[in-house]
């Protein structure tokens, strides 16, 4: 099961797009409300979560993803539970995949500790000891993918497509939405 987190002002394209390629690779995908069931992204798009937060079996978890999203990424930074089932994933040796400026929550919980990564510009000095590729705009360390921005959303989906089911099962994906980039 992969988990995607939504705190109120996530970037919608970062949560979206990566829910719907994992799903279109018969990934077990839930959308997870911080909030509540419904959740309004950054650019007023309300969202109606699978599930809320405490409803998350994190024994199940295969993946935790982190959108972007300034108002987002600040929902989940303060959510104690939010945090706390973060840092099961990463005990837990799930993967993790985090966008845009949400790469600084794994950044403050040191799970970014002297690995490569990138982000959003505008966090790049919450990064801590994260060795950031600038340049990038996917980056994976062991279990660990991160990426710049909504930009990124299209191959940072079929990076988490390609982790969990292989590249093959991406390539699929990838071809059957006709993307070339």
């Amino acid at each position: 099961m992969v988990y995607i987190l939504l705190g109120e002002g996530f970037e919608e394209a970062e949560a979206i797009l990566p829910a719907d390629l994992l799903r279109r690779a018969g990934v077990e995908v839930s959308l997870v409300g911080l909030e509540g069931p419904v959740v309004t992204g950054s650019h007023g798009i309300a969202v109606t979560a699978d599930v809320t937060l405490e409803q998350v079996d994190a024994e199940a978890m295969e993946m935790m993803v982190l959108p972007g999203g300034l108002g987002g990424v600040a929902s989940i930074q303060m959510d104690l539970f939010a945090t706390a089932l973060i840092q099961k994933a990463s005990d837990r040796g799930c993967w993790l995949g985090a966008i845009c400026a949400a790469p600084s929550i794994l950044a403050h919980m040191g799970i970014l500790d002297r690995r490569k990564a990138t982000c959003h510009p505008c966090v790049l000095d919450e990064m801590g000891s994260a060795a950031v590729r600038r340049d990038e705009q996917v980056v994976v360390d062991g279990r660990i993918v991160t990426a710049q921005a909504a930009g990124a959303a299209f191959p940072f989906g079929l990076k988490l497509v390609e982790v969990l089911r292989g590249r093959e099962a991406a390539e699929q994906v990838r071809d059957a939405v006709l993307y070339r980039g």
